[in-house]
């Protein structure tokens, strides 16, 4: 039986053709992500609903070319993305993504509104780019009309293509950080207390479900309920109990499976098979690193491959001598980077990125014990690619980590893999 997967990323939409009979993933295929749209105010981020589905449906036309067959649609998506639609999935919004800045102030009135146990409910799911600080903005500067759906990216445009009001799934319900984790529904009494009750929630179903049928160029494919891409990805990775997932790529992750709901200074987020996943996200990775090298490669000249040039120049490098910061950008070790200890010999290319890989491996530490004091794992699994790319940068995290047995990832597509393994539950009948 032949799937086909998409992947709404962030920068990319990507699809491929899964054969849940062979285990393959094949005919990749990829097409840039619309552009924000242009003209709006200063820190929107907003995707127009029309590109977005106009993109995706010449993505599965051209999937469709490769494997007319198909008969099944499975579908990530990056998460935290929210559009406002009518009763029968129509857009009454532009989709505002994670990565809107908007709701800084907002967000810090949630705070003192949400309780710490609220807050713990939803899995300390409360900051910026999240839907709950979108529609709280909203409901003070524009008030959403009553009955509005907020949905997520990838319900909204599996709706549209199958006609279908849209509903979700708690991967993706618990990005809008709205989401009771206890009760597996929605938390209606936070929802009431922000004020949005006056909004319909998407019904919540259980992954595996049929969501409805799309007709694309002929063909019919039935779309099964969405999930969220970082899930996703560490299905894709394999990822075991007492395995400490660290993906490093433009953005950075430290994750840990859990049989227990628990909570503490990181996030929960669903899993499949009823596990949870504790997680620490936004942690500064190669948005950061771009930044140094942006600077190195601002003058004419300058080396055409950087980071090739990086990699082998941190191989070089000697102990770390340069105190480095990467917290460029807003996240859990603040906002506010540096790069300190310079003297005229030690200011190279290596000495700094080395110092930058010290600064990473140390990030990663501290979130791997704020997931387990204990060290409840037993070894650590590399994804990404900038785990793949630097191996210095893998050396320094094993060396904080007190040298623990690793693994690396060896596919550069872990959510289509993820895609593949969960449409072949699917195809078994074996979802729960």
């Amino acid at each position: 039986m032949r799937f086909l997967g998409l992947d709404l990323g962030t920068t990319s939409f990507k699809g491929a053709v899964l054969d849940t009979a062979r285990g393959t993933v094949a005919h990749l295929r990829r097409a840039s992500t619309p552009e924000p749209i242009a003209g709006l105010p200063a820190g929107h981020h907003e995707l127009d609903p029309s590109a977005v589905l106009i993109a995706v449906r010449q993505l599965i036309g051209d999937l469709l070319r490769d494997a007319p067959d198909a008969t099944g649609l499975v579908v990530c998506s990056q998460m935290h993305c929210m559009v406002l639609t009518d009763p029968d999935g129509r857009p009454r919004s532009n989709i505002i993504t994670w990565k809107d800045q908007r709701t800084a102030e907002t967000v810090h009135g949630l705070r003192r509104i949400v309780s710490a146990d609220e807050q713990r409910e939803i899995g300390g799911e409360l900051r910026v780019g999240l839907p709950v600080a979108t529609l709280s903005w909203l409901r003070s500067e524009n008030p959403p009309e009553d009955g509005l759906i907020p949905a997520s990216l990838p319900d909204f445009v599996l709706a549209r293509l199958t006609g279908s009001d849209p509903t979700t799934e708690a991967t993706n319900a618990a990005a809008h950080g709205l989401f009771h984790l206890g009760q597996g529904d929605w938390h209606h009494d936070l929802i009431a207390k922000l004020g949005l009750a006056h909004l319909r929630w998407p019904r919540v179903r259980r992954f595996g479900e049929a969501v409805g049928t799309a007709e694309i160029d002929g063909h019919l494919l039935t779309g099964f309920t969405p999930v969220g891409d970082q899930q996703c990805a560490l299905v894709g990775a394999e990822l075991a109990a007492r395995e400490l997932s660290i993906n490093i790529s433009t953005g950075s992750q430290v994750s840990l499976l859990s049989d227990q709901l628990g909570g503490g200074d990181y996030q929960v987020r669903p899993y499949s098979d009823g596990q949870w996943l504790r997680t620490i996200v936004q942690v500064p990775a190669g948005r950061s690193l771009s930044v140094l090298v942006r600077l190195l490669t601002e003058i004419p000249g300058s080396t055409p491959e950087p980071w090739e040039y990086v990699a082998s120049a941190t191989e070089r490098a000697g102990p770390i001598e340069l105190d480095v910061d990467l917290a460029f950008f807003a996240g859990p070790f603040g906002n506010h980077g540096f790069i300190g200890n310079i003297r005229e010999d030690n200011l190279t290319v290596g000495n700094l990125f080395a110092g930058a890989f010290g600064w990473m491996a140390e990030s990663y530490r501290r979130c791997a014990e704020r997931l387990s004091p204990e060290r409840a794992w037993d070894r650590v699994v590399f994804s990404g690619s900038l785990s793949r790319q630097f191996d210095r940068l893998r050396r320094e995290v094993l060396s904080r980590l007190g040298d623990p047995l690793w693994r690396v990832v060896p596919t550069e597509e872990e959510t289509l893999r993820g895609l593949l393994i969960l449409a072949t539950k699917i195809a078994n009948q074996g979802v729960e």
